[in-house]
Order: structure tokens, then sequence, then C-alpha cells
């Protein structure tokens, strides 16, 4: 049986710091299933549905989080949406982007990003979205949502994704840490010392999960000195709410003129999800039907 996907919340030293450790190897590997991406690509995605985890699971109820990379990279930008009940969907603009190794060699997805923005877009249910942004540092994702967090919400951070990719090209290993300090370690430099040193000598996150290791055995292994405290675990999964309805409504946006070109152009209309590539078909009498419906 496959482990699951969840995220561990906890706080470490005397409420100095705030973790968020989560595996998400069948997020990941969905992701890929969906979209058949090649490996940076993956490893892109996978990255980026992570920390939109991380993201809603710092919402409340209803509210949603969207994270847009507009870099000028082949990969052509990554869209990732979630909620704070553990549900995350994505996509990139160019899934088949194959580069070589980098220069550690590693998949290069700094290079797939290229340079640009990062964009963060609250919906907390009021009439305006709430959104950060920041230029992107290094395209690596972690690098930029610490930097996000640091100078959009002055919060100093510490983001650590991965995501293995095995011979199959289908991830083996997916998982991230965001380390956030409280107030209260502003005073304790020891603290903060100890902390720099652990994140310093921590071993790539993928292959921990790879290997069958979970969010607590990371705060056991690296932060076992820091008095770690699990304050709650909460399962997350690749999970999109598209549906025919959604689509259909989306359909008479387009008005009269755009429906009556698909009617004379096609015998039906195909509508496919950017996020879980699921199509929806509607027929010439449907298309009709909502040609009328705009007349009346």
């Amino acid at each position: 049986m496959k482990q699951q996907d969840y995220l561990v919340r906890a706080v470490l030293g005397a409420n100095q710091a705030r973790v968020f450790a989560l595996r998400t190897t069948n997020v990941a590997r969905e992701a890929q299933a969906r979209h058949l991406t090649s490996p940076t690509a993956s490893a892109a995605l996978g990255r980026s549905l992570t920390i939109g985890l991380v993201l809603g699971a710092m919402l409340k109820g209803e509210e949603t989080v969207t994270i847009q990379i507009k870099g000028d990279g082949p990969l052509k930008g990554i869209v990732a949406s979630a909620n704070s009940r553990g549900e995350v969907k994505g996509y990139v603009g160019n899934p088949f982007v194959d580069l070589p190794l980098n220069r550690e060699g590693k998949l290069a997805v700094g290079e797939a990003v290229g340079s640009g923005n990062l964009y963060v877009l609250r919906d907390l249910g009021l009439k305006d979205v709430y959104q950060g942004a920041v230029p992107l540092q290094t395209g690596e994702i972690g690098d930029d949502f610490a930097y996000y967090f640091a100078h959009s919400e002055q919060i100093p951070s510490a983001v650590v994704l991965g995501v293995l990719v095995g011979l199959d090209q289908k991830p083996i290993g997916a998982g991230g840490i965001v380390l956030q300090l409280l107030p209260d370690a502003a005073a304790d430099q020891a603290f903060i010392d100890k902390l720099e040193a652990k994140l310093a000598n921590m071993s790539a996150i993928s292959s921990f999960f790879a290997a069958d290791g979970t969010p607590e055995d990371i705060l056991e292994e690296y932060f076992s000195n820091l008095n770690p405290r699990i304050i709650d675990t909460s399962p997350v999964r690749f999970r999109c709410d598209c549906s025919r309805e959604r689509f259909e409504k989306g359909l008479l946006t387009l008005g009269r003129a755009e429906l009556q070109e698909l009617v004379d152009l096609e015998d039906q209309a195909e509508i496919v999800c950017h996020f879980c590539t699921k199509s929806y078909y509607f027929s010439n009498r449907e298309l009709k039907a909502m040609i009328r419906e705009l007349d009346t």
C-alpha cells in the first residue's frame, strides 16, 4: 500500500518558529500523469503544487490561493491553485520542455522557468483579491518563495522543495519544508544560529521521501534539539473542481457571435480543463440553446 500524502504543522523552540512539513509524492505523480510532463516540468510543477498546499494551509474556510509564475524560460509559466482543505491543482505552459541537467547535475528548473515575476493571489471571499508580487530570484521555486515571504509578507522564511524523478520519468519522491520565524525568535540569536545550521546540513528532501521518510521523521531528524511540537496533520491531494456546469457558464460569457462561430465550424465544441486535462463536449444543439438563452 502506497504512503499517503499529508502535511504536518509544528512549532519549534519556545514558539519561536513554525514549520510546515509535507509529503507530496502522490500529488506530483498525479500531476505528471495528467499532463504527461517531462522530468524538468514535473519538478517545476511538483514544487509549485507543494508550496501551494502550504499557502493553502494558511487559509481559512472557503478561501483559495493561486500562484502564477511568469518567466521567460521555455516552460512558459506555472499556475497552481490550492484551498484550505488540502486540495491543489496546477499546470505548466509547456509540459514537454526538455533541458540538460544543470551544473550541479540536477534538473534545470531555474533555466526552464527563466526570469520574470512571482504572483500570489489570495481570494478571501471579499470583493477584491489580495495580490502579492516579487521578481523571481532563481526560478528554482523554493528560493523565490523564501524571497516572497521575506519581502511581500515580511516573514523571515526558509523554503525547501524537491521532486525526485525516477528512470520511468515519474516522480518517486516529493515534498517540502517551509520554516518561518515567529516574533519571539528575534531576541534569541542562539536559536536562529541552530536553525540555520540545521538547514545548511539538510539533505535532498525528495530523496528523503523517496526512501519512505515521513514529515514527522524530518522533524525528528533535523530539529529534535529545537523541541519540535506537532500542532496538527492533514491530508493533501491533487484535485480539480472543474465541472460541465462551470464551463457552460464560461461559454455563455463568450457572447452570441462567438457561440455562433463555434456552431458554424464544428459539430461539437470540446473544452479541455487546463488544470486536469479533462475534456467536456457540447453539441451544436446545446450551443444553439445557449444562443437562444442569450437572445431572451
